[in-house]
Formats: structure tokens, sequence, C-alpha cells
């Protein structure tokens, strides 16, 4: 679904998702009908007419654009998809859209309100990606959140409001690249979780004070996993500022800058080939600690690494890796891939919250399947050491 979501059926067909997945095109169609009563082609259908939703509503673009940005092949498909779905022509969509407009938008520019389920952390939520925000990447602060984004088919910039609701507007240079920009930032902001189920569970469990404190916690992921996975080796032995400041640099040294610099947002974090093709020195960390980021941007740019298998097999593939432990995987699986129920036992700042708590560590078995999320509400207890 997440690569569904991402646009892969769109730009691939079914037999790319088939091929990333190592299926063969049948069994996967059998596996989503039967867990989800839909083949890959209807739910990429129905993320296609999202898609044309927003910007029929949100944009200035022809219907002809709007239909070719959503990915549809032909304006007679976008036409009946969108009749189909939501029970009026696109220009009546467009049409009670613009009735209900008050303030007015700058070209090129989509505003979406992503829907999120209450109880909502946002302070924290917000805080946490403040604390790791990489200069020229990412901004945050005041209720606000931005950064680039390195899309299928070209930049993007998103900017975020995070309060009760979530509101999102996108700076594009390619329209057909909304639905990927939309899912990876419900991946970073962990929209999809359920709070409730969450929370029940780990008020049976012994964090009740924890989670009545921050009801709603999320737990952060990544627009990108194989970014996720560099920030997190860049980040190993240091403190969080500090694996800001290296990857600033690294971004400003080897990431594609912006046609303009837009509130502090100048470059998009380093593609995994721009990283392997790196002149030594460039990275400014320990030569150890380097080399583990040239091998691993080679093995991810050579396609003998990919984030699109199981967890436990990318879990496998990234200890594979020299220099990266258990704890570093552990990380990526947790964030990058958004597994709900990581534990990482041998964290320090974990460590020091499950002491400061009086906790046996051998109790968080108990939080099951949702202890990612006790992860981050042990980490928010800490008032400045947080790991990376």
């Amino acid at each position: 679904m997440r690569l569904i979501a991402d646009g892969v059926v769109d730009r691939e067909g079914v037999s790319g998702l088939a091929m990333r997945l190592h299926y063969s095109e049948r069994h996967l169609n059998r596996i989503l009908t039967a867990e989800l009563g839909a083949g890959p082609i209807a739910l990429a259908r129905a993320q296609r007419a999202q898609t044309a939703r927003i910007l029929v509503e949100t944009s200035d673009l022809s219907m002809s654009d709007v239909a070719y940005a959503a990915g549809f092949g032909s304006i007679r498909q976008f036409n009946d998809t969108v009749r189909q779905v939501y029970a009026v022509a696109p220009s009546e969509l467009r049409v009670r859209a613009r009735s209900r407009v008050g303030a007015r938008r700058e070209p090129g520019t989509v505003s979406v309100r992503l829907a999120v389920r209450s109880p909502f952390a946002a302070a924290p939520l917000l805080g946490f990606l403040a604390a790791r925000a990489i200069p020229g990447v990412e901004t945050a602060g005041d209720g606000q959140y931005a950064r680039t984004l390195d899309l299928p088919h070209g930049a993007g910039v998103v900017d975020i409001s995070i309060s009760d609701r979530v509101q999102a507007t996108f700076t594009l240079a390619d329209w057909r690249d909304l639905a990927p920009a939309v899912e990876r930032v419900r991946r970073l902001l962990d929209l999809d979780a359920d709070p409730m189920a969450v929370d029940e569970h780990l008020l049976r469990t012994g964090l009740g004070e924890l989670v009545r404190a921050r009801p709603g916690l999320r737990s952060a992921g990544a627009v990108d996993a194989a970014e996720m996975t560099v920030r997190a080796i860049a980040g190993q032995q240091v403190s969080v500022a500090g694996a800001r400041r290296i990857l600033g640099r690294i971004a400003a040294t080897l990431g594609s800058p912006l046609p303009e610099i837009r509130d502090g947002l100048a470059f998009l974090f380093p593609s995994m080939d721009q990283l392997a093709s790196a002149p030594a020195g460039v990275f400014p960390m320990p030569v150890r600690r380097s080399d583990t980021i040239r091998r691993l941007a080679e093995r991810i740019a050579d396609g003998i690494m990919t984030f699109d298998a199981d967890r436990t097999r990318v879990f496998e593939q990234l200890t594979s890796v020299p220099g990266i432990g258990p704890w570093t995987a552990g990380y990526v699986v947790m964030r990058g891939l958004g597994d709900p129920d990581v534990f990482l036992g041998t964290d320090l700042g974990v460590r020091h919250a499950l002491d400061a708590l009086g906790r046996d560590p051998s109790a968080t078995a108990s939080w099951s399947p949702w202890r990612s999320y006790a992860v981050h509400h042990l980490w928010a207890t800490l008032s400045r050491k947080e790991p990376s």
C-alpha cells in the first residue's frame, strides 16, 4: 500500500510493483483482493481520483492537465472516474470549491488538509522533528515544519502547519508528484496511526502516566528510508546537535540546490548516487563511518539493497553492511519503514528513561505490538539527551 500510494503503479505498472515485492502479478492481485477487497489497479485508481480532486479544487490547472498530473490515461477516463467516485463532474467540484475559498493561494502551490485521527500530540512531534532538522533541508518551529523533497519527477517543497490539524502546502516542479509528496508527509508525521488503539494498550501495560501526559503521541517517520539510514549512521556516537551540523554540511556540499532558496531551504538531501560518488574527505566524520555511508549508498544505487522488502529482510540487509549494527538497523526499520513494534533496548536515552522511571527492561515485552510508540514516550521524558 505504501508503494501504491507513492505512485509506483502509475509509474511502473502492476508488473513493476510485483517485481519490487518479488511476487508474481497474479499472486499480488490475489493477496490484495483477499486482504483489502481490491486489486492494485483499483487501489491505484482510487489514489488517482483523490489526487485529481485535490488538483481540481486547489489549483488553476486545466482539466486536461489535472488528468495528466493525476496519472489518468485519457480525459474520458478521468471524467468517468471522478463521476463514479464523487458523483459529480470535475467542473462541478471546482465550482463548489471556489465558492468555499476565502484566501488566495500562490501560483504553483497546492494546499491540502491532511486527515489525522484524534488525539494528536502535535507539540512533541514537532519538537522531535525540530531537534533533528537538517540546515538547508528542513526548518521547524512555532507550529511550522518545512522541508525539501526529492520526488520521482523533480524537486518539491512542503510547508506544514501542525496543530490539532495538519495543513500542508506543496510547491512542486511536476504536478504528477502530488500523490507521492502527500504520502511521504503522511509517513513522516505518522498520520495513519490509530492513536486510540495505541494509547489504550500502553495504558494497560504500565505506561499510564506517560500516555496521559501526551495522548496521541506519534512515532515520527521519514520521507525516505535511505535518507533516514544515512541520518542514523551520521548520528552514531554524536549528539543530536552534532548530527545536525554534520548532515547540514553534507547536504550543502553534495545536495542538489533548489532553483530558489525559500525561507532557509536551499538543498535536496543528497541522493544515493551523489553519496556513493562523493570524493574522499567530503564527509565531516571519522573515516570508518563515512565508509559505511559510502558502502550503503553504493548498494542502494546499484539496486543490491532495497527498502521494499519485508522488515525482517531489510533489517538483515542493513546489518550486513559493515558499520551498521542492530541499533541503527532497528532505528531505520522504526522510522524509515514505520514499523510500530521496534524496541531499541540498547539505546542510551531509552535506558536512562527506564532507569528514571524505575522500570524493569524485561517488562517491555508487554508493550508489543506498539513498542515504537513506547520508545517515543520514553524519549519524550528526556529533557535534553535524545537519540539522533
